[in-house]
């Protein structure tokens, strides 16, 4: 059988010095941990934002960084014109004044300057651009963008350019909540600087939205962008309890009756017309979105004039 024994262990009071180097004999506790808490920030990695790789204005954008980067360097004289709009009608483009003195410094060590990211650039113009539906991780970027934008600089303007389909996909399928929408409005409506919106593609429903709640008088659309006014949409409700599906309905239709509020504020409408334009989809051309009280401004309109005259000379219309 075994026979087990108590040895006595004394522990000493004072542990002796170490030779080997410690941080807070230099860094006092609350120096040390800002210390760690920058180089925590240092090694994460900063996310990418959201991009559409099929979108329209970014795929034209990303060309022309490509083939001619130096054409990011003229800006443009017309306050009418956007930022990094002029890709559409001529191959100059309109870049911030500290991009300018960046890539003007640069290029006279090198004759040709590799393409700008696209997500740098957009943000060097003061740009924030939404186009995708308004999940979650964008409506994240989105507010950030805003905010670090205010700011860098609270008095000049910053653009929301806007090709989304707003909280459904484009076949009609809900892929966010409704709050994600009315979290953005929100943040705009709390920003100290002027918003400057532009429609180009589609803005659906809280998009629309968006669009409308612009700084007046500096709403923009394309000539071919379009307006869609509708309702929200209920998501699949599966294997719900009867109880749960009434109470999503009301949050629905609490949903809809604060959108039409919202649209009718910033269109100038009554709430009765927003109301019954929105009992069933909306579309709304640019002429017809800012007869609505959309938008204040079409960019580019003696284009659009000219298709409508075209289009009005043809035989049976």
């Amino acid at each position: 059988m075994a026979t087990f024994f108590r040895v006595p262990i004394s522990i000493p009071t004072s542990m002796p010095a170490s030779p080997s180097y410690s941080p807070s004999s230099r860094f006092p506790p609350t120096r040390l941990k800002t210390l760690r808490t920058l180089n925590a920030i240092g090694k994460s990695k900063i996310p990418m934002p959201p991009f559409n790789p099929k979108d329209p204005f970014l795929s034209k954008l990303s060309s022309v960084a490509a083939s001619s980067p130096e054409l990011l360097l003229n800006p443009s004289s017309n306050p009418d014109n956007l930022p990094l709009l002029d890709i559409f009608d001529s191959p100059q483009l309109m870049a911030s004044p500290a991009h300018l003195e960046r890539t003007a410094s640069y290029s006279k060590q090198r004759p040709r300057r590799p393409p700008p990211d696209l997500p740098s650039l957009l943000l060097n113009g003061r740009i924030v651009y939404i186009g995708m539906p308004l999940v979650s991780a964008v409506t994240e970027l989105v507010i950030a963008e805003l905010m670090y934008l205010q700011y860098m600089d609270s008095k000049e303007p910053i653009y929301v350019y806007i090709n989304s389909t707003g909280t459904a996909r484009d076949d009609g399928e809900t892929v966010a909540m409704e709050s994600e929408g009315f979290a953005i409005y929100d943040a705009m409506m709390q920003m100290k600087t002027e918003i400057h919106t532009l429609a180009l593609g589609a803005a659906v429903g809280h998009a629309c939205l968006l669009l409308a709640a612009g700084t007046p008088g500096k709403r923009y659309s394309l000539p071919h962008a379009k307006a869609l006014l509708q309702q929200p949409r209920v998501p699949p409700t599966g294997l719900r309890p009867a109880s749960d599906i009434f109470i999503h309905a009301k949050e629905v239709i609490f949903n809809r009756d604060t959108l039409v509020k919202l649209l009718a504020k910033h269109t100038g409408n009554s709430e009765e017309k927003v109301a019954n334009v929105m009992k069933r989809s909306y579309y709304m051309d640019a002429l017809l979105a800012k007869e609505f009280g959309v938008i204040d401004k079409i960019l580019w309109l003696p284009l659009l004039d000219t298709y409508v005259a075209h289009v009005t000379d043809v035989p049976g219309l």
